[in-house]
């Protein structure tokens, strides 16, 4: 007898299956913990298959860990894609989650966490209970441990630097969670696996962009991912400057930490994941850095459940058949993002985007380490802009007034682009401020925040497509929308794509 533990919403069946044929789009999915060994593995780990008597199932790696199982050391769980984020049952789940992804643990503490998405401790406790099968503290150090394997494994970055990377307080702590996981301290591994480990100085690459301070990582993915289609959304809203999309993939500049870098992400041939390139002078950041082009690349999607959503669907079906491997294209900064949706409302995507450039190259600072990649600039901070004469730039008296207004608000901390607050109360915020509707804040949320459920039914291309020959009204559309949620928001990418 073959068990699903504890979340209650794995099919044991569909698990075995996906089991016995090492289904990859299951990848991550689910983890498989044997009772004869103590270990738990991905789906399709190469071991022999064991007896399905010895078989468990968990929904998260951390559910595995919390129930005394640790990972295997041949199919290395931190190599799976992650567990997407919309899995999670209700909005406090998803947000305590997206918090922790960013290291909310490594230094706050539980009350902290719960706090800051609104609920006591105690019924946040029983929410990651019921819906993972693991405490937040529990999720926390399944992350911080798979990350560092991973950074052990596909980096040769120093050990110090890679427990501050994965969020340890300290090497001893670093070194007893491996020892107490794996049996052996972290060098060991890393010495067992000999040279697979990338230098953290890679000697060259097809676009010539490596060197030294250049970082490598895999980030992997569930097929199909329809690069392409990303690549193309994001270079005609790119901004000259400060992002490039070219033959080599995406890149862009950025600010971590209060430190400037600029990062690369490209498909890898043959390979299930995307590479992801960085250059940044602190490679402790890149714990969070990950996160955020993890949420970017919406490489965590799971193209199965979307198209079970969708396929029912008459105006959807036919579209997620076509584009089976669509994502939602996020954004580094919420801020930047604002600006450009600010610019872009009632004129071209193509007028908006030179009005960008002409921000990022008046008020953004110069960033002359970048110049070798394409990369010239910095966009403005909200305080570079808060006084900013942007009339000069040929942006009309209201739009400057709105993005000034915008800029002023999260100086003062009237709004912010944190990821775990409720749709419903940042939509509220942010209308609040003069110039911005429902339509800005929800495409805002949509692509700054990952909101998987945004939606901006006033939308006319979405009235019009959705339709199929007839224009709907905003109030049809959402009333049609409430079969595809939570996921309206890659419901919007298929509809704006098929017109």
């Amino acid at each position: 007898m073959h068990n699903a533990e504890p979340g209650h919403r794995l099919d044991p069946r569909i698990c075995e299956r996906a089991r016995l044929t090492r289904d990859a789009r299951f990848d991550g999915l689910f983890f498989i913990a044997v009772t004869s060994t103590g270990i738990y593995c991905r789906p399709v780990c190469p071991a022999p298959s064991p007896k399905t008597h010895n078989v468990r199932y968990y929904e998260s790696a951390a559910a595995a860990s919390a129930a005394g199982f640790r990972p295997c050391l041949r199919c290395r769980p931190e190599a799976a894609p992650g567990s997407p984020l919309h899995r999670a049952k209700s909005e406090l789940v998803a947000g305590a989650l997206r918090l922790i992804e960013q290291g909310a643990l490594d230094e706050g503490s539980l009350p902290e966490l719960a706090a800051r998405i609104g609920v006591g401790e105690r019924h946040l406790r029983r929410l990651f209970a019921d819906e993972l099968g693991a405490s937040p503290l529990d999720v926390a150090a399944t992350r911080r441990l798979l990350f560092a394997k991973k950074l052990l494994g596909e980096t040769a970055l120093p050990m110090t630097t890679i427990a501050q990377a994965s969020g340890y307080a300290s090497l001893r702590r670093f070194n007893a969670a491996f020892v107490a996981t794996y049996g052996k301290p972290p060098r060991a591994l890393r010495r067992e696996r000999g040279s697979a480990a990338r230098s953290a100085a890679s000697p060259g690459s097809e676009s010539g962009l490596s060197g030294p301070g250049c970082i490598d990582l895999r980030l992997p993915y569930r097929a199909p991912y329809d690069f392409a289609q990303l690549l193309e959304f994001y270079a005609r809203r790119s901004i000259p400057g400060v992002e490039i999309v070219d033959a080599d993939g995406y890149r862009r500049s950025f600010v971590q930490d209060g430190v400037p870098g600029w990062f690369g992400v490209a498909p890898i041939a043959g390979d299930s994941a995307l590479r992801l390139r960085v250059h940044h002078p602190r490679s402790s950041a890149l714990g969070g850095l990950v996160a955020r082009v993890r949420r970017m690349f919406d490489v965590d999607a799971d193209p199965r459940a979307l198209g079970a959503a969708f396929r029912r669907s008459e105006v959807l079906g036919p579209l997620i058949k076509r584009w089976p491997g669509q994502r939602l294209p996020g954004a580094w900064d919420g801020f930047e993002l604002a600006v450009r949706a600010v610019l872009g409302q009632q004129v071209s995507v193509a007028a908006a985007r030179t009005l960008a450039a002409r921000v990022a190259a008046t008020y953004g600072t110069p960033y002359a380490e970048g110049v070798a990649a394409g990369l010239t600039a910095l966009f403005p901070t909200p305080q570079a802009l808060v006084e900013a004469p942007l009339e000069q730039q040929g942006i009309i008296r209201a739009r400057a007034a709105t993005i000034r207004g915008l800029a002023q608000a999260i100086v003062d901390g009237r709004i912010a682009f944190r990821t775990e607050q409720p749709l419903a109360e940042f939509e509220r915020d942010l209308v609040a401020l003069p110039g911005i509707g429902p339509w800005t804040a929800h495409y805002i949320a949509m692509r700054a925040l990952a909101q998987p459920d945004a939606f901006p039914a006033a939308d006319l291309i979405l009235r019009r497509s959705a339709g199929q020959g007839r224009t709907l009204s905003t109030r049809e559309l959402e009333a049609m929308s409430g079969a595809w949620r939570p996921w309206r928001a890659y419901a919007v990418m298929l509809l704006w794509r098929a017109s």
